[in-house]
């Protein structure tokens, strides 16, 4: 989908994704110290206000123009704290990489691209990360279209934890995790299957 379908998606109802941060990126980055973050494909920002929340201070991307003002919205309603701490961006990932050496946390949540471009943008979410830095790959793994449920429907838009750890066998960069993860969805026991990595700058 290109940034006017989004833009549409957004328009069309209430809230498209929940208040509440993924589990993943509580567990992955409760334990750090707060410093700079970046949320590439923000959406509506639950992540970027969950981050601000905690003194993080946020770069918040992403390229649907709604998104960004509907993020607003939900930092206005459940963190009007965080003001201040969020700095949206409405911008193309893979046509404008972010800045280099920049942050102590970047999260890439459900940002599913071509494997090509897959590949660029995650490329230039490591290389925004500072030393010591801790990046997260979150997305519906390809075992999702037979084994779970939601998500993109095209495989060549999914991929596997061992992709990502393939495009991310850059110096300087250490994968510390790399897994397919089970996520409940709804209240009935069905489940969506997410291919999760964590990655720290050396």
């Amino acid at each position: 989908m290109d940034a006017a379908s989004w833009d549409a998606r957004y328009a069309e109802r209430g809230r498209v994704w929940s208040v509440e941060p993924n589990p993943v990126v509580v567990e992955t980055f409760s334990g750090l110290r707060a410093g700079t973050a970046l949320d590439v494909g923000t959406g509506e920002g639950r992540h970027a206000t969950w981050f601000a929340s905690r003194g993080w201070k946020v770069t918040a991307v992403d390229f649907s123009a709604e998104a960004i003002r509907k993020a607003r919205e939900l930092q206005a309603a459940h963190a009007p704290g965080t003001a201040g701490r969020i700095e949206w961006v409405h911008a193309d990932v893979v046509a404008e990489p972010p800045r280099q050496d920049a942050y102590d946390a970047v999260a890439v949540m459900y940002l599913h691209l071509p494997a090509a471009q897959r590949r660029w943008a995650l490329h230039g979410a490591a290389a925004a990360l500072a030393p010591g830095g801790t990046l997260l790959v979150v997305g519906h793994d390809t075992a999702n279209l037979s084994e779970g449920v939601g998500g993109p429907q095209d495989p060549a838009v999914l991929f596997t934890a061992d992709d990502v750890a393939r495009d991310l066998a850059v110096p300087g960069l250490r994968i510390v995790r790399a897994e397919r993860v089970s996520r409940p969805v709804g209240d009935d026991g069905a489940a969506a299957l997410d291919a999760v990595v964590v990655a720290r700058r050396t």
